[in-house]
């Protein structure tokens, strides 16, 4: 019992964290990472709130992925629903104010992508399964062979496209986003010294047989 109730907290604070960056990263104001950059412009084309843009976007690739055969794990549905949640729930505090000075909003983006990389940390080691986005970046992997960091990066130029035809914003932030997120994960995994590739993630029908198993 007390393994279940651990792993769950590591993953809903991971997921909290997720949203705290995305939306230090949003109110940074100089262009979003790529899929805030289609979340916020799905918001402003439909009238949804960036939570729940998030939430029906990934619906759709939960679909997707599991018409492809991906493991849906509890952490997969998880991160669909209560990233939004978060996202939502912050932004309606207001505790995160929205910078309109370049320096200080590279600043806060940094500080947004540390902390995404925090929350990426916890939620990952709870290993109850990867978010939908990932998902659908190892089923481009598997469909079409092509390396990882190229399948990655062509998934997030078509939703950065796609979210700024639909009037997202695309800027400097988005450029540091996506050069240094990777490298901010880096460093986090490495002070935790953490290997993402050695999590054994288990799947939903995995965690409904036996919530209270140990993993190895």
């Amino acid at each position: 019992m007390k393994t279940l109730i651990f792993r769950l907290t590591k993953m809903l604070f991971g997921l909290f964290l997720y949203a705290l960056g995305i939306v230090l990263a949003i109110n940074a104001n100089i262009g979003y990472g790529p899929w805030e950059v289609f979340h916020v412009g799905l918001a402003n084309q439909t009238g949804l709130s960036i939570g729940v843009a998030s939430i029906a976007a990934g619906i759709v690739i939960v679909v997707i992925v599991t018409l492809c055969k991906e493991k849906l794990g509890l952490g997969t549905i998880a991160s669909m629903i209560l990233t939004g949640v978060f996202i939502d729930l912050i932004i309606l505090t207001g505790i995160i104010p929205k910078i309109s000075n370049m320096l200080l909003g590279i600043l806060m983006l940094v500080a947004g992508l540390f902390i995404i990389s925090l929350g990426s940390y916890f939620y990952m080691k709870s290993a109850f399964g990867v978010g939908p986005r990932d998902n659908l970046m190892v089923v481009l992997n598997r469909k079409t062979k092509l390396p990882i960091g190229v399948c990655r990066g062509m998934v997030e130029l078509t939703v950065t496209l796609i979210g700024w035809l639909l009037g997202g914003m695309v800027g400097v932030g988005t450029i540091i986003f996506g050069f240094t997120i990777g490298f901010c994960v880096q460093i986090v995994f490495a002070a935790f010294r953490f290997d993402p590739t050695a999590v054994e993630h288990e799947s939903l029908r995995q965690t409904i047989k036996d919530p209270f198993r140990r993993l190895g």
